[in-house]
């Protein structure tokens, strides 16, 4: 098992990830679509699925956090795309990330 207090650094984390096979730098476009951004692959939330997610708190002040997911898509690609809380996060990333989440619980309960 892992040390708590080693997993709670971003860099860590996303090192650990990169080991995991979680390797693509992911972002939103401004057409609202996931962009692979080595190779400017797009997806659609639906063809995005978020594994996981990491909460950050910056040390010396509370409203600095931050949020990574790992996410993969429909293709197969396995990556990490980030945003800060508040006032500073990325209302596109906000916007595509809700789409996903919202698509995942409606296929969770057609499953049912």
């Amino acid at each position: 098992m892992q040390d708590k207090v080693e997993e709670r650094s971003l860099v860590n984390v996303l090192n650990r990830l990169r080991k995991d096979g979680y390797k693509y730098d992911f972002k939103v476009s401004g057409e609202g679509k996931l962009c692979n951004m080595d190779n400017k692959d797009e997806f659609g939330p639906d063809q995005v699925r978020i594994v996981d997610f990491y909460r950050f708190e910056g040390e010396s002040d509370p409203d600095d956090m931050s949020i990574l997911y790992a996410v993969e898509t429909s293709s197969g690609l396995k990556g990490t795309i980030s945003n800060s809380y508040g006032p500073y996060a990325d209302t596109g990333v906000d916007s595509f990330l809700k789409q996903v989440e919202d698509l995942g619980k409606n296929l969770d309960k057609r499953d049912k």
